[in-house]
């Protein structure tokens, strides 16, 4: 069941679609983050946090050298600067060690970067400022109380928060967590997709197509891109066009997913098929929406759940776009991102575009930086073709052209998203 490729030709009035921003806000407003989860600190990055993380313990947790050096009192080196200044060294104290030692007047003890300083020394001699003996060390150089210490408490106190709630858990909130002696955090899962790929003709890439028959493009690439908005994705692949076994999968997902997609579910008397498979699972909406490609389209709350389910077009390229402009930040919203929406910044055409009227057009494009004044670029890839997919390969974004446009000049400001960006 896969949309016919009609995209481009379609001239319908503007008043028949429904706009771009109301379809955005009647999916988003479905949106429904998971409950949260406790998970190990290793098991968190990438997730959202979902508590106020309260420090128990102190960061420095105890007063520690910042360098190799000798630990003193400030005041026995107050005049290094002027005349050196010897003392005796009485003992050295590793990173790690747990035995407590006793700084007196006019002594030192060497330290490790890391090591506890001992009672009543406030500051450390790096070695540089000193000749570096072990038994006598001569400083030329004085430190200030305080001077190159660790103090407790420093980074982090007893009490404070850790990680905010809301705050995304990367490599340094999971360094934070583990400093503070959290071994586990609650945090908000990743929210669970299926993608479902309708249609008799499609293939599996382990198999030969033979005439008449395509691969199966939809649920690899979809898979994907709900992989990088940040789902945990169920890839449940090619499904027959028989109503019952399609509404008896879509059933099942229903109980296990936050979200599900239908490619092959909108257009033509297929699509028809899909809708009045699933329509017993809840009310759907089979709308136009004004947009090229992917006009055509289906969103409704099925199940016991209400969980949010898109119909898109069959249409790889097409499939591609709809994700991205309403299924993608529906997703993100049912993270708990603030805000589920890509950037969008201003950018010069380099070569002119066509659009198609009444429709928001969303065109494949190769965003640029100009070196000279920071101006961005913008250079159109492919045609106006619904079914051009390897151009979308080669996109870094996606140029968005208003509804009342039907042409672009070269040389002309146009609005652009960006796209996933390259390693």
């Amino acid at each position: 069941m896969t949309e016919p490729i009609a995209e481009a030709a379609e001239t319908e009035d503007a008043g028949q679609f429904r706009s771009v921003e109301d379809q955005i806000a009647l999916t988003l407003d479905a949106a429904v983050r998971p409950r949260p989860v406790r998970v190990a600190i290793s098991e968190a990055q990438g997730l959202l946090c979902a508590e106020e993380v309260v420090a128990e313990h102190a960061l420095p947790g105890f007063d520690q050298a910042a360098v190799d050096g000798y630990a003193v009192r400030s005041v026995d080196v107050r005049t290094a600067g002027q005349e050196p200044v010897q003392l005796p060294v009485v003992g050295e104290i590793a990173a790690g060690s747990r035995q407590p030692r006793r700084l007196q007047p006019g002594q030192a003890v060497r330290v490790d970067t890391g090591a506890p300083l001992p009672t009543l020394a406030d500051a450390v001699v790096p070695t540089a400022y000193t000749d570096g003996h072990q038994a006598k060390v001569t400083v030329h150089k004085s430190v200030p109380s305080a001077g190159y210490v660790r103090r407790t408490g420093e980074d982090v106190q007893i009490g404070d928060v850790a990680v905010r709630k809301g705050d995304t858990i990367g490599s340094a909130q999971v360094g934070l967590l583990a400093a503070v002696g959290r071994a586990k955090v609650l945090v908000y899962p990743r929210p669970r997709v299926s993608i479902v790929s309708v249609g008799d003709e499609l293939v599996d890439i382990d198999r030969t197509p033979s005439v008449g028959q395509v691969y199966d493009v939809n649920s690899y690439a979809l898979s994907a891109a709900a992989r990088d908005a940040g789902a945990e994705v169920s890839r449940v692949g090619i499904v027959p066009g028989d109503p019952k076994r399609l509404r008896e999968i879509v059933e099942g997902r229903l109980l296990m997913s936050e979200i599900v997609v239908v490619a092959g579910g909108a257009g033509g008397s297929a699509g028809d098929e899909v809708h009045a498979a699933l329509s017993d699972l809840g009310h759907i909406d089979m709308t136009r929406v004004g947009m090229h490609p992917g006009s055509v389209q289906g969103f409704g709350r099925l199940g016991p759940d209400s969980v949010p389910t898109f119909l898109i077009p069959g249409n790889p390229m097409s499939a591609l776009v709809v994700f991205e402009v309403l299924v993608r930040p529906l997703i993100r919203a049912a993270r708990g991102t603030r805000n589920p929406h890509r950037r969008i910044v201003g950018a010069r055409l380099l070569s002119p575009i066509t659009s198609t009227k009444g429709r928001k057009g969303f065109l494949r494009g190769q965003l640029l930086r100009d070196e000279g004044n920071g101006e961005y670029l913008v250079q159109p890839l492919g045609t106006s073709g619904a079914h051009l997919l390897a151009s979308l390969a080669e996109a870094n974004c996606l140029i968005n052209i208003d509804e009342d446009l039907t042409e672009v000049a070269a040389g002309e400001q146009v609005k652009v998203t960006f796209l996933a960006q390259r390693a």
